[in-house]
């Protein structure tokens, strides 16, 4: 009994022992199968770095000015008697855009002018009174001072009523009316804005240290986002630096002026604003989907032949940071840290590390124009 009982044991020993070896090889051999795995290239897109020449530029945020505007309003108090524009209409200088009441002074108005003709008839009385020896020289003063003091009163209430005469005191575009026909108007109640907006100025500031390389006449182009997503751009000029630095941001306030014959730019609108300078610099132009963007800086992937730990030559790629400079359309600019002529990854960087493979294909490609027109949507 006890030697068949031991038999059993060291059979099962045996068959343990054989099971554990199977295993244990089973296992190295997945381990080195798993150490000599190599991940399949991942497809990308490449492009040749070219350097080409861009013309230096500044780009700011800038803000629609009108060359005139004002807030149209009542000199002096009174009831409005009459509305004499529409709203949003384009006036000339001078127009009549409304009147107040004037019954008041145009009865003192003919109160004074009775009074003025009084006071002549008896100037010309005394003048030859006195030029017949009759009248004393101080009375004939007296006369010529009521008949200087009439015209004066008629003057005034002239000017009054004028004044009751609202106009435009320029050519431009009204807002929308802010009074109405009856209402009570004190001395200096809004009646209705008018701005000259053809030209137009846009105001942006530079850098202090930037801002002797912009003079007064140089281009400016200004950028307004239009409703269908298409940008409008409109040519100007520089017409004005400001004589001071803003002692909180260092920033110098330029001043361009810019034609708005189809009235796209309004006052108060925010445009992107580029001042350039008539130089050009030297750069590196990619497609803005090559460059991988972090924190710690931004970084392209270049395409080189590599050799793998076991010796096998394999096309990979090496991560090399770059300085960026300022965009154009698809394209961004490299200052530093690529050559021309550098295979670089256009596209599916952000699955990539240096030492990864790479299969090339070109057949899709993203896109880089640097003046790109995006259909309506």
């Amino acid at each position: 009994m006890r030697k068949r009982m031991a038999l059993m044991l060291s059979l099962v020993a045996a068959f343990v022992t054989a099971i554990a070896a199977l295993k244990f090889g089973q296992v190295r051999a997945a381990i080195a199968q798993g150490a000599s795995f190599q991940p399949p290239p991942e497809a990308v897109t490449t492009a040749v770095a070219r350097e080409e020449l861009w013309p230096s530029s500044l780009k700011a945020i800038g803000t629609v000015v009108a060359v005139h505007g004002v807030s149209v309003s009542a000199d002096l108090p009174g009831v409005v008697d009459r509305i004499a524009f529409e709203s949003g209409r384009t006036v000339a200088q001078g127009a009549v855009l409304a009147e107040l009441d004037t019954r008041q002074e145009r009865a003192q108005l003919a109160a004074a002018e009775a009074q003025l003709e009084l006071t002549r008839l008896n100037l010309e009385r005394s003048r030859g009174l006195r030029d017949g020896g009759v009248l004393a020289q101080a009375d004939y003063d007296r006369a010529v001072a009521e008949h200087t003091q009439a015209a004066a009163s008629v003057g005034e209430i002239r000017a009054t009523i004028a004044r009751k005469t609202i106009r435009a005191p320029f050519t431009g575009t009204l807002g929308i009316r802010q009074a109405n026909l009856g209402q009570y108007l004190a001395a200096g109640d809004k009646i209705v804005s008018l701005e000259s907006i053809d030209p137009i100025y846009v105001d942006f500031s530079v850098p202090q240290q930037d801002v002797g390389r912009v003079p007064v006449g140089a281009e400016v182009r200004v950028r307004l986002q239009g409703g269908s997503g298409s940008p409008t751009e409109i040519a100007g000029r520089v017409t004005a630096i400001d004589s001071s630095v803003d002692a909180a941001t260092r920033n110098v306030r330029l001043q361009a002026t810019v034609p708005n014959r189809e009235g796209k730019l309004r006052p108060g609108m925010f445009v992107e604003a580029e001042a350039i300078l008539g130089t050009s610099t030297r750069v590196i132009a990619l497609p803005a989907s090559s460059i991988a963007y972090a924190p710690y800086g931004d970084s392209v992937f270049i395409v080189r032949q590599m050799t793998s730990p076991k010796g096998v030559s394999f096309r990979g790629v090496q991560q090399q940071f770059v300085k960026l400079g300022p965009g154009r359309g698809d394209q961004v600019a490299v200052l530093s840290g690529l050559a021309p002529g550098q295979e670089v990854v256009t596209s599916g960087v952000f699955k990539l590390r240096t030492g990864t493979a790479v299969q090339v294909n070109n057949e899709v490609r993203p896109a880089d124009d640097p003046a790109p027109k995006p259909r309506d949507s």
